[in-house]
């Protein structure tokens, strides 16, 4: 799974292909959609037209909690909808509810070893709820999606997943940054780059995966260019300490 990838939640299904494709040809080879963000015809014709092999590009998409009385239906209509025969990754995308609901986890799992997707995850999910997922089925999630960046850094979080065995991915990564903060913009001058790309950059350090969302063909290739930079573990440390 790639640690960069490329979000597309509020990018309409007409705008999509021409985001994604650029986003292809920027070099991002995961992109993140959800049944929720009714865009995934165009996500898929963007991966179709751009002439990359199936193996070459991680695809996501997400449950809605309100589909939880019919899964099977929705990870059919998502492959339909993308124009695949499989998913690289299917995640719950909020517990249905407020609740972690292992029944339709159980019917995730099932999906997997159908071969609809090759791995399965949650998005929005606790600790406590990922633990009743395992307990009940003694399937652990891949991934757990959640809202992430450097002001919202929780080491408990980051460690509890960890010690579980599941990759955190972030999302929003810039929403609730301020990108004019002092640290930031200090670590971003020494790196001759830009806050944004710092953020970029601190999430791959710590082997955080991170889908950075615009629109914009300039702003997708200089997200992109963040993931290529190396920060310095004291670098790390100061932007950890931005954490509430």
């Amino acid at each position: 799974m790639p640690l960069l990838g490329f979000g597309t939640w509020q990018i309409d299904d007409s705008d999509a292909p021409a985001a994604v494709s650029s986003a292809l040809e920027a070099g991002y080879r995961h992109i993140d959609t959800a049944t929720g963000y009714s865009n995934q015809r165009g996500v898929g014709k963007a991966i179709a037209d751009s002439g990359l092999a199936r193996g070459d590009v991680f695809v996501t998409t997400k449950l809605p909690p309100d589909n939880a009385d019919r899964v099977r239906e929705t990870i059919e209509e998502s492959l339909d909808q993308l124009g695949l025969d499989h998913l690289d990754l299917w995640l719950v995308h909020w517990p249905p509810n407020g609740e972690a609901r292992p029944d339709v986890w159980q019917q995730l799992v099932q999906a997997q070893q159908d071969g609809l997707t090759k791995a399965i995850g949650v998005s929005n999910y606790s600790l406590a709820q990922i633990d009743e997922l395992i307990e009940a089925t003694g399937v652990t999630p891949a991934v757990n999606q959640i809202k992430w960046s450097p002001v919202e850094f929780d080491a408990t979080i980051a460690d509890g997943l960890r010690e579980r065995g599941v990759v955190l991915e972030g999302y929003s990564p810039f929403k609730a940054s301020n990108l004019e903060d002092p640290t930031l913009v200090s670590i971003a001058e020494a790196h001759d780059a830009d806050a944004a790309q710092v953020i970029v950059a601190w999430h791959v350090a710590h082997e955080f995966v991170v889908i950075p969302k615009s629109s914009n063909p300039e702003r997708i290739r200089s997200n992109a260019a963040g993931a290529t930079i190396s920060l310095s573990e004291d670098e790390v440390r100061q932007i950890d300490a931005l954490g509430h």
